[in-house]
C-alpha cells in the first residue's frame, strides 16, 4: 500500500505578495506548485491537499461589501465566503494538477470536497481575533474601516501594512473524514479542508450551523492528517527551512528537530505568530498524535527527499 501524505499549500502557492490575484497569476502559481508536489506522487505517495485562503476570502468579503453598498445585495457571512473560496481554489488545484499529470500521461481522479470542520462555540478565539484575511492596508485605511464596519485590524509583523483579523478557533473534527481517507487510499488526489475548512458547530442537538471565523489551515490539515492516519505531513511555505534568529546575522537553519526541541524554540519566541509559529504547532500536533514526521519547506525543494525542516518524535 502506498504511503499517504497530507500537503498543506501555503499562501504563496496561490498568490504572491506583489500580485493582484488575477486568474492568470493564480493559475500559474498553482501550476508551479503542483509541478513540485508531483515529486511526491512520483515517489509513490497518495496525496491529500489542504490549502489556505487568507487573501482570497478577504477579497470575497470585500466583494460582498461592494455588492451591498452599490446594489443592496445581501452580504454573506464568513463561513459562506470560506465555502466559496474552497470551490474556486479547489477548481484551480484540480485543473492545474490534472495539467501536470497529463504532461506525463498519468490519469488520476482529482476531487475537491467542500469540507465542514467542527469547532467549539466557546473557544476563546472568538474574543481575541488573530487570523489575517484580505489585503494589506495603510494604517489610515485600516482605522477608517474599523470605524465604519467594526472590524479588527493588526499590524503585519513584517511591516507590510495592516490586515483585517477574524476569530480563528481550533478545529475539533473533520466532517466526512472516512470518505476522504477512502478516496485518497484508492489513488485519487483529494483537495479538502480548504481555508482550514468551513467552521461549523452544533447550535442545538441535530442542528448544525456555520459561524463567522476562519480556521488555521495548517492546524486543520494536521488534524486531518491524524484522522486519516497519514504517514507524513508536509507544510509548504515561502522559506526552505524553519530558522532560529530568522532574518538576522545569527540565522540558523534547522534540519531535524524533535517535538521537545520544537516546543522549546516556540517557548523562547523564535517563531512569529501569524507566520511560522502556527506551522510549528501544527507540525507538533501531527507527530504527537501518531504521525511519523512533519516536513516544513518550500515547494521547490520537494525533489530532495531530505529537504526542509523535519519535526520528529522524541
Amino acid at each position: 500500500m502506498n504511503k499517504l501524505a497530507v500537503v498543506a499549500f501555503g499562501g504563496n502557492a496561490l498568490l504572491r505578495g506583489d500580485q493582484k490575484g488575477t486568474i492568470d497569476e493564480q493559475e500559474q502559481n498553482v501550476f508551479d506548485t503542483c509541478s513540485r508536489v508531483y515529486e511526491l506522487i512520483k515517489r509513490g505517495y497518495d496525496l491529500v491537499i489542504g490549502h489556505g485562503n487568507g487573501p482570497q476570502v478577504g477579497n470575497v468579503l470585500l466583494q460582498h461589501e461592494a455588492g451591498y453598498n452599490v446594489f443592496g445585495i445581501p452580504k454573506m457571512p464568513i463561513d459562506v465566503c470560506v465555502a466559496e473560496t474552497q470551490g474556486s481554489i479547489g477548481y484551480f488545484i484540480e485543473q492545474q494538477m490534472k495539467n501536470v499529470l497529463l504532461k506525463d500521461g498519468i490519469e488520476k481522479d482529482i476531487l475537491t470536497i467542500i469540507t465542514e470542520v467542527f469547532i467549539d462555540r466557546n473557544d476563546p478565539a472568538f474574543s481575541n481575533p488573530t487570523k489575517p484575511v484580505g489585503p494589506f492596508y495603510s494604517e489610515e485605511q485600516a482605522m477608517e474601516m474599523k470605524s465604519q464596519n467594526g472590524w479588527s485590524f493588526q499590524k503585519d509583523p513584517r511591516n507590510r501594512g495592516w490586515r483585517r483579523v477574524v476569530p480563528s478557533p481550533a478545529p475539533t473534527h473533520i466532517n466526512n473524514v472516512k470518505s476522504i481517507e477512502q478516496l485518497a487510499r484508492s489513488g485519487a488526489v483529494v483537495i479538502t479542508v480548504g481555508g482550514g475548512g468551513i467552521p461549523v458547530f452544533w447550535v442545538e442537538e441535530n442542528k448544525l450551523q456555520g459561524i463567522d471565523a476562519v480556521i488555521d489551515k495548517d492546524l486543520a490539515s494536521a488534524l486531518l492528517a491524524k484522522e486519516i492516519r497519514a504517514d507524513e505531513f508536509y507544510i509548504l511555505t515561502d522559506v526552505p527551512n524553519v530558522c532560529l534568529h530568522f532574518n538576522t546575522p545569527q540565522e540558523k537553519r534547522l534540519k531535524v528537530i524533535t517535538v521537545d526541541e520544537a516546543k522549546q524554540y516556540l517557548a523562547e519566541g523564535h517563531f512569529t505568530e501569524g507566520s511560522m509559529a502556527p506551522k510549528v504547532r501544527a507540525a507538533i500536533y501531527f507527530v504527537e498524535h501518531g504521525g511519523k514526521e512533519t516536513i516544513i519547506t518550500e515547494a521547490s525543494h520537494l525533489s530532495n527527499p531530505d529537504a526542509g525542516t523535519r519535526i520528529v518524535r522524541n
